[in-house]
């Protein structure tokens, strides 16, 4: 399963390669150019949707075909949408490309509607945030090694090859559909625990359940606060207050907010889990470290040096520039060590775990607000890694104790992502009527309401629901 986290994240910034090299091809503005996000983004509201009103009219599709069976769709709708980007490709289509993307969308709504509940059921609900870290955390590997490979892939190997433009992306997307045709087939074969078959009603079931209604709003807060800080941190280390970088300065720390994600989640799927206490202990120490470095050489490494160089100046290059970044990625240990701390605070329980966390990014967010300097700049950066368990612990908690109404719930919780394409223009527009200092009320907001929720909103009407 936790392959399947990792091709969707190594998938999903494949994304930010096209839009450059689309606005290139097809000689696009910015704003034809951003489509690709619309489209691709668009297509987990809308098949959410579609799923959530399928299973009101006619009942849950996935309590008739079982979660194995919507995971192999899934993949299915994929690899289509891959295959669409050869002939996209072939007539050098622009509104193609965005079909196709669309399609792959859908199908990776699917892949979430199915995989996300599946995950958390395979085992008992009191460990199912560590499971659902675990995939997380994949799937943020999967970010981090994207841009690296699809980078190299798309605009040095392929264009070395003469596959210029639209061409480029024709073979990595036939890959993909290739990929997605034999996970396919393996899963639809491989012998799974066949969940989710048995009682089939219409109507929406899930929305008679107050803990996941709330548990909407806070998915909805969560993304659309994660999402909100991403998007603002180079902007924000461009002030002179701050730090007055550069943007390819200020990109070192988004991606530091982005690893800090996959360290904290692969810390939460061992400190949620039931191993062993002296093993754990192990390994809480063990993963965060290995994990730290394999984002600083991952960023460290300069794929564009590989065109016009040899392998054996490309890896001395590498290590200067591994050395060289010491000086920025430092810094972040001290969050780590603070991340390990709180971990053993949250006593392995996922309620308080999200509790904490959504507290601690609440806090950094204050300062960031309050202060200025550095301080601030590792305050907003350290914010991604207080955010690593919200999507796992919040889906875990949301659709907790309902039965088999989890997927209905479930596309519920996806089509809550578009907490991402709303809360940033929020935030936006506040930074332009006040300041962007002020502007980060708003994500800040959005992680209270999911400490909140941490804390009291996952408990509400489990009492009287279960009388």
């Amino acid at each position: 399963m936790t392959s399947l986290f990792f091709l969707w994240g190594f998938m999903t910034v494949f994304n930010d390669i096209l839009i450059p090299r689309f606005k290139e091809a097809f000689t696009l503005d910015y704003f034809r150019a951003m489509l690709v996000q619309f489209a691709f983004f668009g297509a987990y509201f809308v098949g959410a949707l579609i799923y959530f009103v399928v299973s009101m009219l006619k009942g849950d599709p996935i309590a008739r075909i079982g979660y194995k069976n919507g995971v192999v769709l899934g993949l299915l709708i994929s690899a289509t949408g891959s295959a669409l980007f050869w002939p996209a490709a072939s007539l050098s289509s622009y509104p193609l490309f965005l079909c196709a993307l669309f399609v792959v969308g859908l199908g990776f709504a699917m892949l979430q509607i199915a995989a996300n509940p599946y995950v958390t059921i395979l085992g008992a609900e009191k460990t199912a945030s560590s499971r659902l870290n675990l995939a997380q955390g994949f799937n943020s590997f999967g970010t981090t090694t994207g841009p690296l490979i699809g980078g190299y892939l798309i605009f040095e190997y392929f264009a070395k090859t003469g596959a210029h433009g639209a061409e480029s992306v024709k073979l990595p997307y036939l890959g993909f559909c290739i990929v997605f045709i034999v996970l396919a087939v393996v899963f639809f074969f491989i012998k799974l625990p066949h969940i989710g078959e048995g009682k089939i009603e219409k109507g929406s079931g899930a929305l008679r359940y107050p803990h996941v209604k709330l548990g909407i709003l806070a998915i909805f807060a969560y993304v659309g606060a994660e999402v909100a800080v991403g998007s603002a941190i180079i902007s924000y280390l461009a002030l002179p207050e701050i730090a007055g970088l550069t943007e390819i300065e200020a990109s070192k720390y988004v991606a530091i907010f982005w690893g800090g994600l996959m360290i904290g989640r692969f810390m939460g799927a061992v400190e949620l889990s039931e191993i062993a206490r002296v093993r754990k202990h192990v390994l809480m120490v063990v993963i965060p470290l290995a994990a730290f470095l394999f984002l600083w050489a991952a960023k460290s490494c300069p794929i564009d040096y590989l065109q016009s160089h040899s392998f054996g100046d490309f890896a001395s290059f590498w290590s200067q520039r591994f050395l060289s970044d010491w000086a920025v990625f430092r810094n972040y240990l001290p969050f780590i060590g603070l991340c390990w701390v709180l971990f053993r605070l949250g006593k392995s329980l996922a309620d308080r775990t999200l509790t904490i966390f959504a507290l601690t990014a609440v806090c950094l967010l204050g300062i960031a607000i309050l202060v200025g300097g550095k301080l601030a700049l590792w305050c907003v950066v350290a914010v991604g890694l207080f955010s690593s368990i919200g999507w796992s612990n919040t889906f875990s908690l949301a659709i907790e104790g309902i039965g088999h109404h989890k997927s209905q719930a479930s596309s519920l919780l996806v089509m809550a992502i578009l907490g991402g394409a709303i809360l940033p223009p929020v935030q936006g527009w506040v930074a332009d009527q006040l300041s962007l200092h002020v502007s980060f009320l708003i994500p800040l907001l959005g992680y209270a309401y999911v400490a909140f929720y941490g804390a009291i909103g996952h408990r509400v009407g489990r009492k009287e629901l279960s009388s």
